[in-house]
């Protein structure tokens, strides 16, 4: 079964999304994976994209994708300024994600890929999820899904997998937030989105430490023994081949990453930080555990580069390829 095109939202309109977006386009018009954009084609527009199509039927986009940009329009309604974000736009920001989750739980998209979106904005606009990977699990809510669901974070780059148990939490609160049951559940939705996205048959999750030396035994720190090791016990108990914990100083170098498939970390910036230094223009942002595929570019609205035609679309364009590849996967 060919899945069919992926559905993009535009994301801040003030930001570089509508820049990167015609730049994915024009380097995958000829090879695809096709993809149609939901958001404002005037902006699109202004900021590069000089081929458009605005289309009714998000069936029409397959066809159109050689040729030009397929767009349902769907007007920001406020003035946009190039690097000068507004929560006069975060209604149409909003509406946009609404319904490219819409299109694709109705099968008319294959998967969502999300342009960057800049939380200040849309909370001052009254937005009350922390960004977009809670939003899309409350969207998501009510749709059947078989197994673990989520959604828990996946950042991708090259060959390296990584989960976070804490996203986006003060590090003086991570212990506080820290559970067994926490990182249970953020190793069986992983462990069943590799085998079911990546295709995966027995995947292996290496989990990381939170203390320096993953806590010496103890003597730095009591996490490690007190919930890290038990959630590694319980993860294998539940047939899942985990291992752990490491010290995260050691667990990424190239040799280490060949010994598991994903590598569950603790905190933001423990999973943040190798992803970038392996592969800064070129990572990925999955969400697991949804009955859709939602990918999105590892980066964020750059504001500050905005308008001046000079942003890299590479972890946009590797974005829509992931996409569709689990997309792919999950249909074979």
């Amino acid at each position: 079964m060919t899945p069919g095109p992926l559905a993009l939202s535009l994301g801040d309109p003030a930001g570089i999304g509508p820049e990167i977006v015609a730049k994915a386009w024009s380097a995958l018009r000829e090879s695809g994976p096709a993809f149609f954009v939901i958001g404002d084609a005037e902006v699109l527009a202004a900021r590069g994209a000089s081929t458009i199509e605005t289309l009714s039927d998000p069936g029409q986009a397959k066809a159109a994708f050689p040729r030009v940009l397929p767009v349902l329009h769907s007007p920001v309604g406020a003035e946009v300024t190039p690097g000068r974000p507004s929560a006069a736009a975060a209604p149409a920001i909003i509406r946009w994600i609404e319904a490219g989750v819409e299109l694709c739980l109705s099968g008319a998209a294959a998967g969502l890929v999300t342009a960057p979106i800049a939380k200040a904005p849309l909370y001052e606009a009254g937005f009350k999820f922390p960004g977009h990977t809670e939003f899309l699990g409350e969207l998501t809510a009510a749709a059947p899904f078989e197994g673990a669901r989520g959604p828990i974070m996946m950042l991708t780059a090259q060959d390296l997998r990584v989960t976070l148990v804490t996203v986006h939490a003060p590090l003086a609160k991570v212990p506080s937030l820290l559970s067994v049951d926490r990182i249970v559940e953020t190793g069986l939705v992983t462990a069943q989105a590799l085998r079911r996205d990546f295709g995966i048959a027995a995947p292996r999750l290496a989990v990381a430490g939170f203390n320096p030396h993953a806590g010496e035994s103890g003597s730095i720190g009591r996490e490690e023994v007190e919930i890290v090791v038990p959630a590694v016990a319980a993860l294998r108990q539940a047939g899942v081949d985990a291992a752990g914990p490491y010290p995260a100083d050691t667990l990424f170098p190239a040799e280490m990453r060949t010994r598991y498939d994903a590598a569950l970390c603790i905190y933001h910036d423990q999973a943040l930080i190798p992803v970038k230094m392996l592969d800064f223009w070129g990572g990925v942002n999955v969400t697991l555990g949804l009955p859709i595929v939602r990918t999105s570019p590892d980066h964020g609205t750059g504001f500050d580069i905005a308008g001046r035609g000079v942003a890299r679309p590479d972890s946009l364009i590797a974005a829509i390829r992931l996409a569709d590849q689990i997309a792919r996967t999950r249909a074979a």
